[in-house]
């Protein structure tokens, strides 16, 4: 289902949306689906969750810049706090990391 309200700009300009760079990747115990990455969001390291791990191997991950969501309330997942939410596109249930199309330092602002 799709959410097609409508925002402003001001609503859009508090959402902290940078490029992330992944600095590493492990399975949770327990988890099918879920994989703790450490990431470099510019100014500090972030720990975020992610439901991944069907679709992507965590050693595969390392290095990989990606759009992070910054200054999501924090939740508590398998036991792992995580501080941000990765974004992917959703294409029949999978989801498919987005990757800047040229090198970019860690941090950086997506607007």
């Amino acid at each position: 289902m799709e959410n097609n309200e409508i925002i402003n700009m001001s609503e859009f300009a508090k959402l902290d949306l940078r490029i992330g760079k992944i600095v590493n990747a492990e399975r949770i115990a327990g988890s099918k689906k879920l994989i703790k990455l450490d990431v470099d969001v510019g100014d500090e390291m972030i720990l975020l969750v992610a439901g991944i791990a069907e679709d992507y191997i965590p050693e595969d991950l390392i290095g990989k810049l990606v759009p992070i969501l910054v200054n999501l309330k924090p939740a508590k997942l398998m036991g792992v706090e995580s501080r941000g939410m990765i974004l992917a596109v959703d294409v029949k249930g999978k989801p498919i990391l987005l990757h800047p199309d040229k090198e970019v330092p860690a941090g950086s602002r997506i607007r």
